[in-house]
């Protein structure tokens, strides 16, 4: 039987800070064990917290990314649980006023999964947030059989948990939720969202039912999930389990599963606790914040997101859809493409020079945008070359892998230095005329109409040349005297 399937997600981003939520430790990431820790951070007995503003306005500047509103007072709570994870034995996290409430996330198309994108169902779909709530994490545990291993270097990390409704319906839709969410909070800088080192986790609950009318079914909640791929490939396996299982008439119960991606399956943990039984009452140790004020000096700040940046990249760049989604995947990318463009090369070029060569000599060596060796004056320099004749394209291919290994070296030097440089004048026409009285029976052939024979006339022309000059302007002369 086909069911109707129901996805909400719940979303753990780390905020970008430099210290903690509650406490002035360092967040830094890969430190030796247990070492940014101090009093509160580790729950000792009389430790007082103070709050990190920060991570507040970092939390409302993610709001306002995401057309969320912000209730005038935002309070904090105690969510009480036991747990090695947590000595003090509660969570200060926000329940009734979270500092985000309602808005939204796009789905952008380039974020479904590869083999999903002729086949969107909702193009265009927004899913709508419950909430955006601030609170602090939890120590990590490692589990080895009969005994745990507890690192307090990640306890009181400032997390925002951004909850969607349960407006998603397939594996490929939360796929594309997470890497629109991603690329939007990268966007913002509110946090570098890397799943590897635990900046970004996820819960997902799954519902089936048989009709649209029918009440939601039973949430199953998925844990333990470490990538997008990952989280995909958990709830296909999901679906799957609770279809075949409703369909022999077992009935679903609320609870908690783990993901196993090594055997491809999920597991029962328990049956899911309520809110109520966290027991969860205000803080007394944190006063409540006022919202407005902090609005205001933050709202300056919302950048231009993937979308509005791709929109004005296809308008002022004249780039394809699938051009302006790339460079607007990544702020650095975005900045790094605006500040290589130049009047005298066009758009459409310059995003081609740098998604198919610049990117791939990345990739390949294994650096981010952000720390590309190469300056993106130099590779304007390069590119004005290229646009105007000095360079041939396989030549400015050339001259970019010498100057990625040398970004201190000037491009023109570069290109003189491979002998890529213009004949002097009258020169190369010299060559164009000798090479024609060379290869009569070529010439004539070309002048019949077998055009591909340029190709051969110019080699020679390359062959008789001190230099390298552009191999276009050589076919461009012999097409102008052969053909005109």
């Amino acid at each position: 039987m086909s069911y109707l399937v129901t996805i909400g997600l719940e979303v753990h981003a780390q905020v970008k800070t430099r210290t903690k939520m509650f406490c002035a430790c360092r967040t830094s990431f890969g430190d030796e064990p247990n070492s940014n820790t101090c009093p509160v951070c580790l729950g000792l007995p009389g430790a007082l917290p103070v709050l990190n503003r920060e991570a507040i306005e970092r939390t409302l500047l993610t709001g306002l990314m995401l057309g969320c509103g912000s209730p005038e007072i935002s309070r904090w709570d105690r969510k009480n649980y036991f747990y090695p994870d947590m000595p003090k034995n509660y969570q200060t996290t926000q329940m009734d006023f979270p500092l985000c409430i309602n808005g939204g996330v796009p789905l952008y198309e380039h974020c479904y999964p590869t083999d999903h994108r002729k086949n969107i169902a909702n193009p265009g779909k927004i899913v709508r947030l419950n909430r955006i709530h601030l609170e602090e994490d939890v120590a990590k545990s490692t589990h080895l059989g009969n005994s745990s291993l507890i690192d307090f270097n990640r306890a009181g990390t400032p997390l925002m948990e951004i909850v969607t409704e349960p407006d998603l319906e397939s594996a490929e839709e939360a796929f594309a939720y997470l890497r629109s969410l991603q690329m939007i909070l990268q966007q913002g800088d509110v946090s570098d969202a890397d799943m590897e080192k635990g900046q970004l986790r996820c819960d997902v609950n799954i519902s089936l039912r048989k009709k649209t009318e029918d009440p939601l079914g039973s949430k199953v909640e998925l844990k333990n999930l470490n990538s997008i791929s990952a989280i995909r490939r958990a709830i296909h396996f999901e679906i799957a389990r609770q279809t075949e299982e409703l369909d022999k008439g077992i009935p679903q119960i609320q609870s908690t599963r783990r993901w196993d991606d090594d055997r491809g399956e999920t597991q029962l943990m328990r049956t899911k606790e309520d809110a109520h039984d966290y027991r969860y009452f205000p803080c007394p140790d944190l006063l409540p914040i006022e919202t407005a004020p902090l609005l205001e000096k933050i709202r300056p700040l919302v950048p231009e997101l993937p979308h509005q940046l791709a929109a004005r990249f296809e308008q002022n760049f004249g780039v394809t859809p699938y051009d302006a989604s790339v460079l607007s995947s990544d702020r650095h990318l975005a900045a790094y493409f605006e500040a290589t463009t130049d009047p005298a090369v066009p758009g459409k070029k310059a995003a081609n020079f740098i998604i198919n060569n610049l990117l791939g000599t990345l990739n390949e060596q294994g650096i981010a945008i952000a720390d590309c060796p190469v300056p993106p004056q130099k590779l304007r320099a390069l590119l004005i070359l290229m646009e105007n004749g000095t360079l041939a394209a396989n030549q400015a291919r050339e001259v970019f892998s010498a100057l990625f290994e040398s970004p201190e070296k000037d491009p023109a030097a570069i290109a003189d230095s491979l002998g890529f440089k213009p004949a002097a004048a009258g020169e190369l026409e010299s060559l164009v005329d000798q090479a024609i009285a060379n290869n009569p029976t070529e010439v004539e052939a070309v002048k019949a109409g077998n055009e591909k024979l340029l190709n051969f006339l110019t080699g020679q022309v390359m062959k008789l040349a001190a230099t390298k000059p552009n191999p276009k302007q050589v076919t461009e002369l012999l097409r102008a005297r052969l053909l005109p």
